[in-house]
């Protein structure tokens, strides 16, 4: 490949970098709603627990409130699990939860994102093994989510922790998700 070549093919390549970034701001009053779909990586706070990867969906709704900040509300499934091995044997927990994540969005610059908020979560099943132990679990919960995305032609890629304010279960030893990595990848379509 000759240099002349390189060298349109490298223009071309910056030219349409530059039209699909250019879309990828916040506009003031711009109402955008992006369908999602990603990844729990979740444990509660049981000693010996480990990390059990699990499925995150739904929809978000955004608001430009000025050029550098952003309103969100989103509406997802959110399943968290986690498994314990030790002398007794293994144990896995599986929770299912409407997440409802209310953020402010803080753009520093074009696409990439900064997020931080409050989500309430309300349960929908809990299962500890084959048990049913929704009983025994809070109904509603309440975490909080900070992360960050970048968004390139209307495709967001976004990264969260969401902490675990509140334990799960009403009685006994106190469990908590405080530990919930989020990735998702959503398509925006702006109004």
């Amino acid at each position: 490949m000759n240099l002349v070549r390189t060298k349109k093919l490298i223009l071309i390549a910056a030219i349409l970098l530059g039209t699909a970034t250019a879309n990828a701001q916040n506009k003031v009053g711009q109402l955008s709603l992006a369908p999602t779909v990603g990844v729990n990586y979740s444990k509660a706070n049981r000693p010996g627990e480990k990390f059990v990867a699990s499925f995150v969906g739904g929809v978000n709704a955004e608001y430009g409130l000025s050029e550098d900040f952003g309103a969100s509300v989103g509406v997802y499934y959110s399943m968290l699990g986690s498994k314990v091995k030790n002398e007794e044997g293994s144990a896995k927990i599986k929770l299912n939860y409407i997440a409802m994540p209310i953020l402010v969005n803080y753009y520093p610059c074009k696409g990439l994102a900064f997020k931080a908020g409050v989500q309430p979560e309300y349960l929908l099943s809990a299962k500890d093994e084959d048990l049913d132990v929704k009983k025994k679990c809070r109904t509603f919960v309440l975490n909080i989510p900070v992360g960050v995305s970048y968004e390139l032609a209307n495709i967001v890629v976004d990264l969260r922790y969401v902490h675990g304010t509140q334990r799960f279960n009403k009685h006994g030893e106190p469990f908590k998700f405080k530990h919930c990595f989020q990735a998702s990848v959503a398509y925006k379509f702006k109004f």
